[in-house]
This record gives C-alpha cells, sequence and structure tokens, in this order.
C-alpha cells in the first residue's frame, strides 16, 4: 500500500455526483474518463494536486514511481509536479474521475 491511495474512499456503486460533492468541498473539480480496456496515459506532470476514483473498472497507476492497482472506490491523490501514468487493466470499459485542486 501506499500513502497515496486510499481503498473504498467511496461506496459502491460510485456515484458521479456524490463524489464531485465531496471533491467540491476540498476545492477540487470533477471530470470523467471513459476507457477502453487498454487504455494507456503515460508520464503526465500537472502544476496542480489531482485527485482519481474508478467509478468501474480497474487501474494500474503509477505516481512519482510508485505503482498500484485502484479498483471501483478507490481515491488516489497525484501530488503537484508528480509524473504519473494510468493504465486500464479491466477487461472491459472503465470509467474513472479525476479532479484537480
Amino acid at each position: 500500500m501506499t500513502d497515496l491511495l486510499t481503498p473504498g474512499k467511496f461506496a459502491r456503486p460510485v456515484d458521479q455526483q456524490g463524489v464531485a460533492h465531496a471533491w467540491r468541498a476540498r476545492g477540487y473539480s470533477c471530470g470523467l474518463f471513459v476507457d477502453p480496456p487498454g487504455q494507456e496515459w503515460l508520464d503526465f506532470v500537472h502544476a496542480s494536486n489531482e485527485l482519481v476514483t474508478v467509478m468501474r473498472g480497474r487501474l494500474e497507476m503509477t505516481v512519482a514511481g510508485q505503482t498500484m492497482i485502484a479498483e471501483e472506490g478507490d481515491e488516489v491523490f497525484i501530488p503537484r509536479g508528480a509524473k504519473h501514468s494510468l493504465r486500464n487493466i479491466h477487461d472491459g470499459v472503465s470509467k474513472w474521475l479525476y479532479g484537480y485542486d
């Protein structure tokens, strides 16, 4: 485990509006990505902190050299300036939420 991953932060099934409300209270936006199996997002760096929560599926994420598996309801914190990558390792479409502060 890593301090970047909070398992089961949100109850399943994950409610997008509930996550958006919780994140707004913490100063974060909330958007949705829908990725096919095998979709990869590689080597991103942002000037703001980012949160990711899986609504459906499983994601393999690497944040600042730490690799973890994020499952439905988990929340991942990506600190500003941290290089990060994400891959849909689910056998179907994954839906995940992201937000920036």
